[in-house]
């Protein structure tokens, strides 16, 4: 099987660059890609090495530099060796400050924040899904937001939604026959919300489950007088311990989220990390 060599240089990650190429060598079968990733290069001595070493094995160079110095080293040196060269970022700011008639800051820490805020997100979707549906308790001593409801209140979705503005979110379903766990006693109630929903308009919704996955709707989970008795029990627990309740009754994810945003400006601020 024929060997690519792909050597991927970056003054920042070099993330985009590997995954373009691995998606498009991966449209050419019966080659194998040997691809070697340098990024965070930021002076000449490193990246002259680095391409000696591209210029001995022949290698193609991929690179996404901010920087127009080191952009023009490689692609001096790749035409002076005859190596097959591609720049995929330098390009795209040279256009994007034509559209702006302005100059870029050739700043790669600023990059570096974004691949931060990227870590944030990540961090907090992964949260979202260990802490789901009351997974663990011990969750919620950790997390920014607890979200409290009835079954189908769209406490996962919504949980998710938040959770990629760097959010880490758990979310604990409410049971009329179940105690709540002892964690949540430990948790500031600014940090808890409750949701609410008719019960005609849940009823639907749990229809809609229970035939997605091909059950019949004949169980007390349909059933409107339980839906409403669940409904009252959670109304009288946001009540008892003072925690902010959103109906979520003909409302979308995104209308619900930014209605609890509005009233916790603190975790706004959490979506502007780095």
């Amino acid at each position: 099987m024929e060997k690519l060599s792909i050597v991927v240089i970056s003054d920042v990650s070099g993330d985009a660059a590997q995954v373009l190429a691995n998606a498009a060598a991966g449209q050419f079968q019966g080659k194998s890609v040997d691809l070697k990733r340098y990024p965070l290069v930021r002076d000449k001595a490193t990246l002259n090495e680095i391409l000696l070493v591209a210029k001995a094995n022949n290698s193609a160079v991929l690179t996404t530099f901010i920087s127009d110095e080191l952009a023009n080293e490689v692609q001096e040196f790749c035409l002076q060796n005859n190596l097959q060269h591609q720049e995929l970022l330098n390009s795209i700011l040279h256009m994007f400050a034509a559209l702006t008639n302005t100059t870029p800051t050739s700043d790669p820490t600023t990059v570096s924040q974004l691949n931060d805020q990227y870590y944030y997100r990540m961090n907090a979707i992964n949260f979202a899904s260990a802490y789901d549906d009351g997974k663990d308790p011990k969750g919620f001593l950790k997390a920014d937001l607890i979200i409290l409801g009835p079954s189908r209140t769209s406490k996962t979705p919504l949980s998710m939604y938040l959770a990629n503005q760097s959010i880490k979110v758990a979310n604990l379903p409410l049971i009329p026959e179940v105690s709540l766990p002892q964690e949540l006693q430990q948790v500031p109630k600014d940090n808890i919300i409750g949701l609410l929903a008719d019960p005609k308009y849940l009823k639907k919704f749990r229809h809609s489950r229970l035939h997605a996955l091909g059950l019949t709707s004949g169980s007390s989970y349909t059933d409107e007088k339980r839906i409403q008795k669940e409904m009252e029990y959670a109304q009288n627990l946001y009540e008892k311990y003072h925690i902010q309740s959103f109906d979520v009754t003909d409302r979308s994810i995104e209308e619900t989220a930014g209605l609890i945003l509005e009233t916790h400006p603190h975790l706004a601020s959490l979506g502007n990390k780095a």
